[in-house]
């Protein structure tokens, strides 16, 4: 009983039971500072971890809608930056005449050379034949092809492209001829949203065989007015030409065995047609058929050619001979001419089959690796 007593009244628990109350009171009031500091120091640093204004753009929607206390709004995702609408001085890009023509056959209107060819009345001559207009909607297209077949040329044809949102279209403007084995020239122009660039494609066709593939922005915009687009078509070469600027070269390397047009006669053929399974942005993008009908414009057709019939060419019976009237036939890029094409091709190609080594992993074509086409 005694000791009992005796551990109630000294026992070390109950002598030190202040001390300990007093440190477990210090080590709760520490453990709340340590929280306070902890959850102001992670508020000051999520504020200091928002996003930028420069990289914004680049984050998920998910995560800017979480950031609402330091972002006014969630930012819209800029479409891709077109092109300069702008050349260099006049004097160094626009190719003078060739030097020993005469001026190109321009006689009557468009309808003196071209007839509708499909459309059921979509296509359209106006202004006494002077200006012919295609049109689509989503029933059908529309086209015309030239009277007459040629054997060489060097054509022209001034054209407006379909303003505004011309996504899913495709105007065309080519020669070509026949058979499973024809020969073929191509301006196709690839429409795209409002505001986008149209993209020019072109590719030629010799013996049925084509894959060569170059596409361009342009330096304006081609729905504002008529530009011209021209192919020279000759015995040495194929030159593609924007108001007067080469973008491109294709030249006869029949030696090292790359087939090229010179023996099946070609007409001209002019198309509007929906190809939005593949002709904007791959594909993603569809016409879109409130904004129909859509029209492209067509006038100012110029053309020095060896015109095709059943007898001799009017060229006589040697169409590679060339002479004061047929000077074209020999035409070749003079050195301003090559630095014009070299500007545009530095400046607005997108697209270069000569370049596309994961197309043709076997080995880029023979007139990629002998000299650039």
């Amino acid at each position: 009983m005694h000791s009992y007593n005796h551990r109630s009244s000294s026992s070390p628990s109950t002598s030190f039971l202040p001390s300990i109350c007093s440190l477990h009171t210090f080590i709760g009031l520490a453990v709340i500072l340590c929280v306070y500091v902890t959850l102001q120091s992670s508020i000051t640093l999520n504020k200091k971890s928002l996003p930028s204004e420069q990289i914004k753009s680049s984050l998920p929607l998910s995560v800017l809608s979480s950031s609402t206390s330091e972002l006014e709004e969630i930012p819209s995702f800029d479409p891709p930056p077109t092109p300069p609408y702008s050349l260099p001085p006049t004097e160094e890009h626009v190719r003078p005449p060739p030097q020993n023509d005469t001026e190109p056959e321009t006689l009557g209107g468009l309808g003196e050379h071209f007839d509708i060819s499909w459309g059921d009345g979509r296509g359209k001559f106006h202004e006494n034949g002077d200006l012919l207009t295609l049109s689509l909607d989503n029933y059908s297209g529309s086209g015309f092809q030239s009277k007459n077949e040629y054997l060489f040329a060097k054509i022209g044809m001034s054209i407006k492209l379909i303003p505004g949102n011309s996504a899913g279209t495709v105007t065309t403007f080519y020669l070509s001829s026949n058979g499973t084995t024809h020969d073929e020239i191509d301006f196709e122009f690839l429409g795209n949203l409002s505001g986008q660039p149209y993209t020019i494609h072109t590719n030629v066709y010799a013996l049925g065989k084509g894959n060569r593939e170059q596409q361009f922005y342009l330096w304006f915009d081609p729905t504002q007015d008529f530009h011209t687009y021209s192919i020279l078509w000759n015995p040495s070469k194929i030159v593609f030409f924007v108001d007067g600027i080469p973008i491109r070269e294709f030249k006869n390397m029949e030696k090292i065995g790359v087939p090229f047009p010179k023996n099946q006669p070609m007409r001209i053929f002019s198309s509007l047609w929906n190809a939005d399974d593949w002709a904007t942005q791959g594909g993603k993008v569809h016409s879109d058929w409130s904004k129909a009908p859509f029209v492209a414009s067509f006038r100012n057709f110029t053309f020095w050619a060896c015109i095709w019939s059943v007898g001799p060419s009017s060229c006589g019976s040697d169409p590679h001979r060339t002479d004061s009237k047929n000077g074209w036939l020999g035409e070749e890029l003079d050195h301003k001419g090559l630095q014009k094409m070299k500007w545009v091709q530095e400046n607005y190609m997108t697209y270069d089959y000569c370049k596309d080594k994961w197309r043709f992993s076997q080995g880029l074509p023979k007139e990629c690796t002998n000299k650039k086409s």
